[in-house]
């Protein structure tokens, strides 16, 4: 489901900031890393196993993400081809620095995701791995996991290949600032063709019935001396972006198929219920959505930074909920196997900073590549992964939801009383008097409660502030 990230700064003794530190103590979040953990990272860091690692240094990475991230996990480079493309994606190679066993291991294993608040994270792996030796920083030698993807002139993949090699980020770059190169022109031929090859992925999306969210995130903005939340549409450069991920994620996804052996990222089909709400929540908030026309195909066709669209964006992540993860093995693929969302094989393989699974992915992959058996651990470690991540995937939602939760009480808490402009996105159930308001200014999502069943599901609607107070009461409007 994609994240609504909210970023606070300012002073450690604010109410804000002390509410985020008894939420994370709230939900049992770890602090920091024990000893012998950090120890063993500061040994690897040292000393990484590069044994099997080919030079492809003289290749021109150039790495994507927000501009304070550190933890970075791909570096990607673009060419043109006589007849397509070739995608060339470095991913952080993990398991050169971690010992299958180990302190930090078993650390990993109890972590398995890197957990996000809006005044820091909390890591997978310590940092001197995941913001330093592990981490494809610019300037830097880096063991990574090296993909290698030809595409033909219309952006199917044709061939993969996978291996071990040292790399060498060239550059750090933004979202922001691809666009803007993009956009103006100047952008050289191994970042102007991310616009090319997106765009060609995205078509190949549509066409297998494919689609990706551009959900609005929420941001804190300044505002007059104080702050308030607002949302943000996504850039296309995010969006083609995440075409090069989902493109190798795809991949991984059939090689471990073709090998017959895995681990999946699955999403059963949503049920016809789940669409027809969907539907009733269109029709509420105006959005024209004839029966002939595919759910992908009106996603695509919506505007992220109108209040109605956006608001139904947002309401469009319930089709997303039940995604999984399934292992298989002996040849036969899990049923569902496809993920819907992706509309084919897919997996998680392109974050192992971040998320625990990925690298076993990565291992499963080079191993079908290479016509061999994964690695020993990573065969007694398998069956147990869906588990882990579920647990680990369920502690990220709800720190991520508890802390927008409190981000929005500490910013409405002098407004109590106010009436706001919103749109019912959610509710219990048709007679329901409970159900979610999305407030267009500033960008609010939260509980409402009706005095009398029969919210009006899709509508706008005038709802006025009830209460709100970091750490003690959460967001609450009623019908104005």
């Amino acid at each position: 489901m994609p994240r609504r990230p909210v970023h606070v700064t300012g002073p450690p003794d604010t109410p804000l900031r002390e509410a985020l530190r008894g939420l994370r103590a709230e939900l049992g979040t770890p602090g920091g890393f024990p000893p012998d953990v950090l120890a063993e990272a500061q040994d690897v860091a040292r000393a990484p196993d590069l044994s099997a690692h080919l030079d492809a240094t003289e290749v021109p990475f150039f790495t994507i993400d927000p501009p304070a991230s550190t933890d970075l996990d791909q570096a990607m480079h673009l060419e043109r081809r006589p007849n397509g493309f070739r995608v060339r994606y470095a991913i952080a190679d993990v398991a050169a620095f971690v010992r299958p066993g180990g302190a930090l291991d078993a650390e990993a294993h109890r972590r398995v995701t890197t957990l996000y608040f809006p005044d820091g994270k909390v890591p997978l792996h310590p940092p001197p791995l995941s913001e330093d030796a592990a981490s494809l920083l610019p300037g830097r030698t880096r063991p990574a996991v090296h993909w290698q993807i030809d595409l033909d002139e219309e952006g199917r993949a044709v061939t993969t290949d996978v291996r071990r090699a040292l790399v060498r980020s060239r550059a750090k770059l933004d979202h922001a600032e691809v666009q803007r190169r993009i956009d103006a022109g100047t952008a050289e031929e191994p970042l102007a063709l991310l616009r090319d090859i997106g765009r060609l992925r995205e078509a190949q999306e549509v066409a297998r019935g494919g689609v990706s969210l551009n959900v609005p995130e929420q941001e804190i903005v300044e505002q007059d001396s104080t702050y308030t939340l607002a949302y943000r549409a996504p850039l296309p450069a995010e969006g083609w972006n995440a075409q090069i991920s989902l493109l190798t994620g795809m991949a991984a996804a059939r090689l471990m198929a073709d090998a017959g052996t895995g681990i999946l990222r699955t999403l059963p089909i949503a049920p016809d219920g789940a669409v027809a709400l969907l539907r009733r929540s269109a029709q509420a908030l105006r959005i024209d959505w004839p029966h002939h026309v595919p759910y992908a195909r009106l996603i695509r066709s919506l505007d992220p930074e109108r209040g109605s669209h956006a608001a139904f964006l947002q309401e469009c992540t319930t089709l997303l909920r039940g995604a999984g993860y399934t292992v298989f093995g002996n040849g036969a693929l899990p049923t569902p196997a496809v993920h819907a969302a992706v509309a084919d094989l897919y997996t998680h393989c392109t974050a192992p900073l971040r998320r625990l699974v990925d690298r076993y992915a990565s291992e499963l992959c080079l191993a079908a590549v290479a016509g061999r058996q994964a690695p020993q651990w990573v065969g007694e470690a398998l069956s147990a992964l869906p588990d882990e991540m579920a647990d680990g995937t369920r502690r990220a939602n709800t720190a991520e939801r508890e802390s927008v939760d409190l981000v929005e009480a500490a910013l409405l808490k002098d407004r109590v009383g106010e009436v706001f402009d919103g749109f019912v996105v959610d509710i219990e159930d048709a007679a329901s008097s409970v159900g979610t308001v999305h407030i267009e200014d500033p960008a609010v999502i939260a509980r409402i409660e009706g005095p009398a069943p029969g919210l009006p599901l899709g509508e706008r609607l005038r709802v006025r502030l009830m209460q709100a107070e970091p750490g003690s009461a959460k967001v609450l409007f009623v019908p104005a």
